[in-house]
């Protein structure tokens, strides 16, 4: 009848906590394929390893980032050419939120990002960016004194929320409204408390808030409450003061 325990091992192979039977056994051993050079890089391409990338990012943005003083994220187009009135709103809210005590964490990039960093830098503050890997290569601006690249979208989103008290919102793209309804899923599911989201700019935002209150509150889909989860603003000082008294300063 054979030996049980070796029936057994053929049909079914464990490799720490995973299980693998039939065509799903693979040759040799775990150490055999740590030590053996001679196979392709393939690996580096794979989930399992993938994870281990996830990891390091995590820990290296938890390192960077965790004696940060009380910091705003200040979100924004990458495409606001400097000199517009845009861009010298975030260069006066960078600098405001420095004078109020907090540091300025941003994208990193060009345009509204760079005008938040610049405010902070002049200021004198913590000014952090938080770049990503992009086809389209941007690289930190220069008005970054802490800076942190990343691959993954949801390692950096994670860094935004995690390290800041609020948020500021200036016009912006796709990105800058990713990271907006983000927050505000955040704050409305009580994932996150005490969390300012500021819009800054009426009129860019006027048409997003009517469609929400229009369409989304008076189909049901979200309660007339939810309407006040954000801030409209086109004063600088109002916008400071609402996500830095929110914030609990």
């Amino acid at each position: 009848m054979g030996n049980p325990e070796t029936s057994r091992t053929r049909r079914e192979q464990r490799r720490g906590p995973v299980v693998r039977r039939l065509g799903q056994m693979q040759a040799g051993t775990t150490d055999q394929h740590l030590l053996d050079t001679r196979g392709t890089a393939d690996w580096v391409h794979e989930d399992p390893f993938r994870v281990l990338r996830i990891q390091s990012e995590f820990v290296e943005g938890f390192g960077a980032l965790a004696e940060l003083p009380p910091a705003i994220s200040v979100f924004g187009s990458a495409r606001t050419r400097p000199g517009t009135p845009e861009y010298e709103a975030g260069v006066a809210i960078g600098r405001g939120l420095v004078e109020a005590g907090f540091a300025v964490i941003t994208g990193g990039g060009p345009g509204a990002m760079e005008a938040a960093n610049r405010g902070a830098m002049e200021a004198g503050g913590v000014s952090v960016g938080l770049g990503i890997e992009l086809p389209f290569e941007q690289g930190l601006n220069p008005y970054v004194n802490l800076g942190v690249d990343f691959r993954y979208f949801f390692v950096r989103k994670t860094m935004f929320v995690k390290y800041a008290s609020g948020f500021v919102v200036l016009p912006g793209g796709l990105g800058t409204l990713d990271e907006l309804f983000e927050a505000l899923t955040l704050v409305q599911t009580k994932k996150v408390t005490r969390f300012p989201i500021v819009l800054f700019g009426s009129a860019y935002w006027r048409g997003l808030v009517g469609w929400l209150r229009d369409t989304l509150v008076a189909e049901g889909k979200v309660g007339p409450h939810d309407l006040q989860l954000f801030h409209v603003t086109d004063d600088v000082d109002e916008a400071i003061g609402v996500v830095t008294k929110e914030a609990g300063t």
